[in-house]
């Protein structure tokens, strides 16, 4: 990773499997299969391990920078609402969930749920209706699931089907867009 501050985060290591995790995560969270939930845990266990490090606001201000980065880099540029959408996502998950307990991972209360998000922002409404120590603000209602309320073209699916198309075209050319590409818009 070429940022100093960002790459402080990965310099003890970290899981093996650790593409694939995170992979499984922001697709559940973006209203994809719950394939992380089934697999590796729970919001509790992604928050402890993002936990207990300290505030670090430089740290996400300049992690949030690469990820626009990487957005560029592989092709979502050129689809604005979804890059703002994955940009909003990202920059809530760094500077709330995963930022919210710098003192201790045991500061992380058990039960969280990962939060959905959707073409509209948070899917259940909890960040704007509870206080930031709060930890109902992670929770999902359980009255009416977020995923119920997705559009049927969640976030998920719409970058996954850039990515591919990005996999296939040259990076920096002309990209093709969601009427050449088959790729309905939301």
């Amino acid at each position: 990773m070429a940022d100093e501050v960002v790459s402080h985060a990965f310099s003890h290591g970290f899981h093996p499997e650790h593409s694939e995790r995170l992979a499984a995560y922001w697709a559940e969270a973006l209203g994809g299969p719950t394939t992380f939930s089934a697999a590796y845990g729970d919001e509790t266990s992604v928050v402890r391990i993002h936990s207990g490090n300290g505030p670090r606001e430089e740290m996400d201000r300049r992690a949030i920078t690469c990820f626009d980065q990487a957005l560029e880099d592989i092709g979502v540029a050129g689809d604005d609402r979804l890059r703002q959408v994955l940009h909003d996502y990202f920059t809530w998950a760094t500077t709330t969930t995963m930022s919210r307990y710098h003192r201790s991972p045991d500061d992380v209360p058990d039960g969280l749920e990962i939060p959905h998000w959707s073409w509209d922002g948070l899917a259940d409404g909890t960040a704007s209706t509870t206080s930031e120590d709060d930890p109902r603000r992670h929770r999902q209602s359980t009255l009416t699931p977020a995923r119920a309320r997705l559009p049927s073209r969640s976030p998920a699916v719409r970058a996954e089907r850039v990515l591919d198309r990005s996999e296939t075209k040259p990076r920096g050319g002309m990209k093709a867009g969601p009427e050449e590409s088959g790729v309905p818009s939301p």
